[in-house]
């Protein structure tokens, strides 16, 4: 049997983490992104949830490939894989580490390392070009050709930031559970918020879709919309472009990194 390669999704508000084997997430994990956390709480953190998974011997990972979108934890993470996985082979995508995606940006070291993997995987499942949508802290839309090139994207606040932002600002507003409201045309104002962020970023996803095909010169029908990302599940339902739904797109695209670098 093949040993699961151990893949971290560090992003600015959570990190993903899974156990995944040819393309298979065996496990999975959501834990919090705190920039204050120590390589040993790491350490500790980790072991603790593989152990829940029996994996409680580091020679039975293939090895860890990371991605991540924190310098600070990213540090951290290098300390830790030093210390607590010592024998254990791993990648940290970044400059120099071969992801075979060409990137068609005016300065290709500005994109984002999840972003690149995303778009990876894009190419590898699904053929002809790409839309990526990651909804997460930001939303972001990334565009892969048929010849898996990063073409380019889009970056909007996410769900969670405009609600914060929502609460700070707006006296009488607060902090709603994300389900759908009866109607779109709320009657008060919790399900005003609901519809306001349920139906106003399915929209957005839509529309930025829609804008981003025509720019392809593409009709609607011959682009993959893939949906990822944590808070992708709120909108899914209600985004009429959305062909897929791929919620370990990144922890894939981290095992093909991770096959090609070592």
């Amino acid at each position: 049997m093949t040993a699961p390669l151990l893949c971290a999704d560090i992003g600015n508000s959570h990190t993903t983490l899974g156990l995944v084997v040819d393309g298979d997430v065996s496990h999975h994990w959501r834990v919090k992104t705190d920039d204050g956390r120590t390589a040993d709480e790491w350490g500790v953190l980790l072991r603790a949830l593989l152990a829940g998974a029996d994996v409680t011997d580091e020679s039975t990972l293939r090895g860890v490939s990371v991605c991540s979108s924190v310098p600070a934890v990213l540090h951290e993470w290098r300390e830790m894989m030093t210390g607590f996985f010592p024998s254990v082979p791993h990648v940290v995508v970044e400059a120099g580490v071969k992801t075979g995606v060409p990137v068609l940006m005016d300065n290709p070291r500005e994109v984002g390392s999840d972003r690149i993997v995303n778009a990876l995987a894009a190419a590898h499942l699904y053929d002809g070009p790409s839309i990526v949508v990651d909804l997460g802290t930001a939303t972001t839309f990334d565009v892969v050709s048929p010849r898996g090139e990063y073409v380019g994207g889009a970056i909007s606040p996410g769900i969670e930031i405009s609600l914060e932002a929502l609460g700070r600002r707006g006296a009488q507003l607060r902090k709603v559970e994300l389900l759908r409201p009866r109607s779109v045309i709320a009657k008060n104002t919790i399900e005003a918020l609901q519809s306001g962020v349920l139906y106003g970023f399915a929209s957005q996803v839509d529309g930025m879709v829609a804008r981003m095909t025509a720019a392809l010169g593409l009709d609607p029908g011959e682009v993959n919309v893939i949906a990822t990302g944590g808070l992708a599940g709120i909108v899914l339902d209600e985004c009429a472009t959305i062909t897929d739904h791929q919620p370990w797109l990144t922890l894939f695209g981290l095992e093909l990194v991770f096959t090609r670098n070592t």
